[in-house]
């Protein structure tokens, strides 16, 4: 590990644990450039219900990986990779990457590379992906055929499922059992919180993103022509308020807030396994973020100059 380069402070933990005011507290000991490991602030449009860093923060620290496709358009692992290793270049002498984020197949393909996946013919490929389009429980149907399905939306569930059946092996099973090197070498930012405590930010969040006009951003993105199953909206939270409009409000907002808070915690469970096990290409430093943001970003220095000094 040590011939590979450069080393970035990775930042993950679960939805709501507070990535990005770490990343934020860092760029006062450090001239930061973060980019972005989140499968859904890469969709333009879509603000509230991805908690996208404010204007305020984006000018404060510059962030890559933020509002790059449009809802519909396909962004895979690989394209993300290849992404972030130009902005990794662009930040220059002059600026620390971190890379923030909780999706794992992104920081996956950053750390450990892109897996030789098996060929599929491109008609059966297809077929099945219309397939999934009319699934209500395709997440559900991955889990199944990949127990180490992390969740993230109808497109990745239907590329576990593709995989799966086409190969006879899980993607997670491919994704182990590959040799690629990663492009860089990690130094994990591990961040947690307990159950309970976590579980209170999910519930604060959505309250206040709801409060913010998010039933009003998906109608705005709707209204523009974009599929109601598209890729983006088939997010957490975005999935349940899209139910919510085609019911036409048939529900009532605390029945919406419900839903939105069940999945999110469902969500959070799938990243917190998912980093709990998955981070062994690079050292880890856990903080428990019942600490505030500047204090965790003290520690984080410390460690960090500790480290070039051994």
């Amino acid at each position: 590990m040590e011939d590979r380069n450069p080393l970035i402070p990775v930042i993950v933990g679960p939805t709501s644990v507070g990535k990005t005011s770490l990343a934020i507290a860092l760029a006062e000991h450090w001239p930061l450039t973060v980019i972005s490991a989140d499968s859904r602030q890469v969709y333009r449009g879509l603000d509230i219900g991805t908690a996208k860093p404010t204007s305020e923060e984006q000018t404060r620290v510059p962030h890559m990986g933020i509002d790059v496709v449009d809802p519909g358009e396909s962004y895979s692992a690989g394209r993300f990779c290849g992404d972030a290793l130009g902005w990794i270049d662009d930040a220059g002498p002059d600026r620390f990457p971190v890379i923030v984020g909780g999706t794992g197949f992104y920081i996956r393909a950053l750390t450990s590379g892109i897996f030789s996946e098996p060929e599929i013919e491109e008609g059966r490929r297809e077929a099945l992906r219309a397939w999934a389009s009319r699934c209500e429980r395709i997440e559900a149907f991955a889990q199944r055929l990949d127990p180490r399905y992390g969740g993230g939306g109808r497109q990745r569930a239907t590329r576990a499922i593709e995989v799966a059946l086409f190969s006879g092996r899980s993607l997670s099973w491919w994704q182990e059992h590959d040799d690629g090197t990663g492009s860089v070498c990690p130094w994990y930012i591990r961040l947690t919180a307990a159950r309970a405590e976590l579980h209170r930010r999910i519930a604060a969040r959505t309250e206040r993103m709801l409060a913010n006009g998010w039933i009003e951003e998906v109608e705005s993105v709707l209204s523009s022509g974009v599929d109601p199953e598209a890729a983006g909206l088939d997010a957490v939270g975005y999935r349940e308020i899209v139910q919510h409009l085609r019911r036409e409000g048939k529900n009532s907002l605390d029945e919406l807030t419900d839903r939105i808070n069940t999945a999110t915690r469902r969500y959070a469970k799938r990243q917190e396994t998912w980093f709990r096990h998955q981070l062994d290409d690079g050292p880890v430093m856990c903080l428990d973020t019942e600490a505030s943001a500047q204090v965790m970003a003290e520690s984080v220095v410390q460690r960090w100059s500790e480290r070039e000094r051994v």
